[in-house]
C-alpha cells in the first residue's frame, strides 16, 4: 500500500485525513439541511454569503456555495419540498406514524430543531413533544446544530424520569442529529426510531416550535443567548403549565397528563 500512496504522492496519514474532513463535511451539510430550508422559507430572499454568515457552519465559505447551490437553494423555494436525492449514505427510517391511533402518552414522541436570530446570529432550539398530551418533555437551546448540542441534551431530559415504558416512537425529519451514531446510541432498545420524508410529514413539532418561537420567545425578546436560553425554559413552562388545548377538552398539557396518571391509579 505504501508503493500505491508514493505514486499517488500521497501518504495513508493524508489519504486518512481527506475521508475525517469528507466525513465531517457530509455530517454537517446533513446538519444544516433542514435548517436552511427553514430560512429559505421565511427569507426567500437570502442568499448564500449572508446565510454563511449567520449560520457560521464549520465549512468554509466557498465550499458553502457550492453546497448551497447543488442543494437547490439558488432557486425559489418549492412548497412542500421532497429531498429526492442522498449521496452521502445516511441512514433513513421509515414513517411509523402513518395512520397511527394514540391512546395514551409515551407511544409517540415528536421532534425538530428550529433557530433563532439575535443580532445577525442564530441559535437553535431543540424540542420533543409527546404527540398524544402535547406536552413537552425534553428541550435544548444552542450555539451549534452539532448532535451534541441539540437532540442529544433535549433526549436525556425527555428521559430523566421516564418509567420503564413499552417502546416509544422517535419522530422526525431527515436531519442528520436523528441519525448520527451518538443520537441512536441513546435512543437504543427504548424507542423505535422513525422519520418523514420532508418538512411537512413532522407537522406537529414543526408547528409547536413556531408557536413557542413566535408566541412566546419573540415576545420576550431575549437580548442574548443567556436570555434566550432563560425564555426558552419560560416559554415551555407556560406552554405546559397554561396553555389550554381545544384537543386536550380545554386542559394544558400538565393538566392533561395529570388526569390520565389519576385515572390510572384510580
Amino acid at each position: 500500500m505504501n508503493k500505491i500512496y508514493q505514486v499517488m504522492g500521497t501518504s495513508k496519514q493524508n489519504i486518512h485525513q481527506q475521508i475525517r474532513r469528507e466525513t465531517k463535511f457530509l455530517e454537517e451539510a446533513e446538519q444544516l439541511l433542514m435548517i436552511v430550508h427553514q430560512v429559505r422559507e421565511d427569507h426567500p430572499a437570502m442568499g448564500a454569503d449572508t446565510l454563511h454568515k449567520k449560520l457560521s457552519p464549520l465549512m468554509g465559505r466557498d465550499r458553502f456555495r457550492i453546497w448551497y447551490h447543488d442543494e437547490g437553494f439558488t432557486v425559489k423555494p418549492k412548497k412542500n419540498w421532497r429531498r429526492t436525492t442522498d449521496s452521502s449514505g445516511v441512514i433513513r427510517f421509515p414513517n411509523h406514524t402513518m395512520g397511527l391511533e394514540l391512546t395514551d402518552v409515551n407511544q409517540l414522541w415528536v421532534s425538530d430543531i428550529t433557530y433563532y436570530e439575535i443580532d445577525e446570529k442564530f441559535y437553535y432550539i431543540t424540542i420533543i413533544m409527546d404527540r398524544f398530551s402535547r406536552k413537552i418533555k425534553g428541550y435544548h437551546v444552542s450555539r451549534t446544530l452539532r448532535t451534541e448540542d441539540t437532540t442529544i441534551p433535549a433526549l436525556l431530559m425527555a428521559i430523566k424520569n421516564l418509567l420503564a415504558v413499552k417502546k416509544i416512537i422517535f419522530h422526525s425529519d431527515g436531519g442528520g442529529q436523528y441519525y448520527s451514531r451518538n443520537f441512536l446510541a441513546l435512543t437504543g432498545e427504548r424507542f423505535i426510531n422513525s422519520m418523514g420524508k420532508s418538512a411537512y410529514e413532522n407537522p406537529h413539532a414543526e408547528r409547536l416550535n413556531r408557536t413557542i418561537k413566535n408566541e412566546y420567545i419573540h415576545n420576550y425578546k431575549p437580548q442574548s443567548f443567556y436570555q434566550l436560553k432563560t425564555m426558552t425554559s419560560k416559554a415551555v413552562f407556560m406552554y405546559n403549565e397554561g396553555k389550554p388545548h381545544d384537543g386536550l377538552n380545554g386542559l394544558t398539557p400538565n393538566e392533561f397528563e395529570m388526569r390520565l396518571i389519576n385515572k390510572s391509579v384510580n
